[in-house]
């Protein structure tokens, strides 16, 4: 079974941008942030554009990391099966994958 990198990319940056098509989590410190600064810290995720050779290895698009007021923050977006279990058998194919999206300092990764 081969999987398409590419694809896998462009459905995980559409995810990241829209917040449309899977689960959206904030870890209990980003969720504990006074809500203009947890709107600001999601506007950076959908923002966030900086994919190189180290915070991307596999060209997914499934990780990134930035700063703000001071403290690093991190995203990781992880791909499962319909019901949430396992991981995706087919993880380039949106109607096999669920998307989660996870916001945390990273402290608490």
């Amino acid at each position: 079974m081969k999987i398409d990198v590419k694809k896998i990319a462009q459905q995980n940056d559409k995810f990241r941008k829209t917040f449309c098509g899977g689960q959206i989590l904030l870890t209990y410190g980003i969720s504990s942030l006074p809500m203009p600064q947890q709107f600001e810290i999601t506007q950076k995720v959908k923002e966030f554009n900086n994919f190189t050779e180290d915070n991307d290895p596999y060209g997914e698009h499934d990780f990134g990391c930035f700063e703000y007021k001071g403290q690093q923050i991190f995203w990781k977006i992880d791909l499962y099966d319909l019901n949430y279990e396992f991981y995706s058998p087919q993880p380039d194919d949106e109607n096999q994958t669920n998307r989660t999206l996870t916001i945390m300092f990273a402290e608490e990764y």
